[in-house]
């Protein structure tokens, strides 16, 4: 078997320098014996080095062999929303759905493990990832994922997760990354037919083609009877590759046959006829291509992922019902700092304020159950104060119109002993007074 080990141009530029001097020295005898123990210590340590790549070589390989997992890549960026400016989303219009239909972060997940519930023809593993907050479940190449989703989406829905593409560049084309909603109708939704049919009945998939040099481009196909039966003009994203090793945020906002894409605040898709409403979804797809590079070369990871039901009518719940209630607020973890993704859902508040300069509101956080009860209240607390200081620093509502209060998780809407019901709970709430 041969071993081809790893070259490296700039260190056989040292040694051929090296070399030469030693050639050029050995010509004056006096430094004969000095120049024999240059020579052997250049062999020494070169012998030392190539063994040393030789083990290594040999390790990763029987590692295969024996089938252990390589550990998963991490990132040494800080975290990908620090240094996010609020106001480079200020033409994000997204705003997620009213009812929490399936979430998950993998925070009561296994490491190492793939998620309860969730199935794949291939291998994934949840993992952490350093200096990034949460939970990861890791992609890998040529497999495709089915969430642990069972419930029905209906006609009007969003879905949102935050993606992480650990690329570079190599030589090689990087993986694709696919993501999109299908139904399986009655049939169950992890079954493994789907694992390989998984278009048969309707399907909308969205692709992304990671490139260099700000050449990343995006696609979006339509599917139903196991058929491809629409493809997307393919859309330009070429600020992708400067997220690389950074969260990225998608949303998807579904209007019946309207298929809406963001990524960032970036609106890639807008199509009045995205969506095949022949059934309705009822399930979560993610997907990973080839690639030549190793498992060890690359990473693909997903978290916060979010399906909810309904698209919010904030001017009529806040004006006539007197309240409005979203989970589209978003907050660093254990944090009152706002996420730059919120903009939509804030900014739709302000415009109802701006429009009803007479109205008086107060801003009350929640939290779920997990955690420190009075940690809880004083993180309520700080979060709707934060949302004061946005609509009042931001968006220019006066401040004398604006009461905060958090209640951490006193009045729990959702059902904190599941993931969904925790993401419920988790919200902020705008009272007419």
């Amino acid at each position: 078997m041969l071993i081809h080990l790893p070259q490296n141009t700039d260190m056989q530029k040292k040694y051929f320098v090296l070399l030469l001097l030693t050639s050029l020295l050995l010509t004056t005898a006096q430094f004969g014996n000095f120049i024999n123990r240059v020579k052997d210590k250049v062999v020494q340590k070169s012998t030392a080095r190539a063994d040393n790549k030789v083990d290594k070589y040999i390790d990763k390989t029987l590692d295969k062999i024996e089938g252990k997992t390589d550990a998963p890549i991490v990132t040494t960026e800080t975290d990908g929303n620090k240094g996010s400016n609020f106001t480079s989303f200020t033409k994000y219009d997204f705003v997620t759905g009213e009812q929490i239909v399936y979430a998950e972060d993998f925070s009561q997940e296994a490491i190492a493990e793939l998620p309860l519930g969730w199935n794949t023809n291939g291998s994934g593993e949840v993992v952490t990832i350093e200096n990034i907050s949460g939970n990861w479940l890791r992609l890998h190449k040529s497999n495709l994922y089915l969430s642990a989703n069972s419930k029905i989406f209906s006609f009007n829905y969003t879905v949102e997760f935050d993606l992480i593409l650990q690329l570079k560049n190599n030589g090689w084309m990087y993986p694709t990354f696919s993501a999109g909603m299908m139904s399986t109708r009655e049939e169950a939704t992890t079954d493994n037919f789907f694992l390989t049919d998984w278009n048969k009945y309707t399907a909308t998939v969205a692709t992304i083609y990671p490139q260099e040099n700000n050449n990343s481009k995006v696609k979006v196909e339509l599917s139903k009877d196991s058929k491809i039966t629409f493809t997307s003009e393919v859309k330009d994203y070429g600020a992708l590759d400067q997220y690389y090793g950074k969260p990225v945020h998608v949303a998807i906002q579904v209007q019946k046959q309207r298929f809406r894409m963001w990524i960032n605040s970036t609106k890639v898709f807008d199509m009045p006829k995205g969506v095949d409403t022949t059934y309705k979804m009822n399930q979560l797809l993610f997907k990973v291509g080839q690639t030549n590079y190793g498992e060890e070369q690359y990473g693909v990871y997903i978290t916060n992922i979010k399906t909810a039901a309904g698209l919010p009518d904030t001017r009529h719940k806040l004006i006539e019902e007197g309240k409005f209630s979203t989970t589209g607020i978003l907050f660093d973890v254990n944090s009152s700092v706002i996420k730059p993704e919120s903009n939509g859902v804030v900014k739709e508040i302000a415009t109802v304020l701006k429009e009803n300069p007479s109205i008086k509101i107060k801003i009350i956080g929640h939290t779920s159950s997990d955690g420190d009860d009075k940690v809880n209240m004083d993180l309520s607390s700080q979060r709707a104060a934060a949302v004061k200081t946005l609509l009042t620093e931001e968006f220019k509502i006066d401040t004398s119109r604006i009461e905060t209060e958090g209640k951490g998780e006193t009045e729990a809407v959702g059902d904190n002993k599941t993931k969904e019901g925790r993401s419920q709970n988790r919200r902020v709430e705008f009272i007419k007074q």
